[in-house]
């Protein structure tokens, strides 16, 4: 895809008492085309880190390899998995030292411990319990508002992050084209499959 195609999505992240789920819509646009409907945005860095991306294509592509290339290099060195939060701050120092046109969010597990960030182009790192990215994130950010609390499970944090994708595509012209849904838990990362999916949107 090309790396001129314009931020223009939606993405949530959303940490759950026994993980963290991620889901996105699938639309790219490069102005006031759509063009691609089935745009890869959430990325699994290894069995317990997961980031989604909004922004350039190829900033975000580029970025993720080098998260990916980190974090198995910590690994190979220290015969031990580098933390979410250590990764975060790996990302945020890649960040600044050339701000690439991306918002990523990071998260995943230590252990039975969830935790989510979010890191801006120049670097900037915010642990939240729940955020969206992208242009459709003030619809969606009203449905995280309206429904969010600690005590959730990753099953009902799937159906409130598709939720608010949900909503950010039915009003957010950028945002739009279907849906990609995961999530990390003390057993590893789960992409949901297409059945998956249907069966929380049709829930909703």
């Amino acid at each position: 895809m090309d790396d001129k195609i314009l931020e223009g999505t939606t993405t949530v992240g959303i940490t759950c008492k026994d993980g963290v789920v991620f889901a996105s819509e699938r639309r790219a646009s490069m102005g006031n085309l759509v063009a691609h409907k089935v745009a890869e945005k959430i990325f699994k860095i290894n069995d317990h880190i997961v980031t989604t991306i909004a922004g350039s294509v190829g900033d975000a592509q580029n970025l993720m390899k080098i998260i990916e290339a980190e974090v198995s290099l910590y690994q190979m060195r220290n015969n031990d998995k580098m933390s979410v939060k250590a990764a975060a701050s790996v990302t945020a120092n890649i960040l600044r030292s050339g701000p690439m046109y991306v918002q990523t969010l990071l998260g995943g597990m230590d252990g039975d411990k969830p935790s989510l960030y979010s890191l801006d182009p120049a670097g900037g790192m915010i642990k939240d319990t729940y955020i969206s990215t992208g242009s459709g994130s003030i619809v969606a950010y009203g449905v995280l508002e309206d429904r969010y609390h600690e005590e959730i499970t990753t099953d009902e944090g799937l159906e409130i992050a598709v939720r608010a994708i949900k909503a950010a595509s039915e009003r957010d012209t950028f945002s739009g084209n279907g849906y990609l849904v995961a999530k990390v838990t003390k057993d590893g990362f789960e992409m949901l499959d297409k059945e998956k999916v249907n069966d929380i949107v049709a829930k909703i």
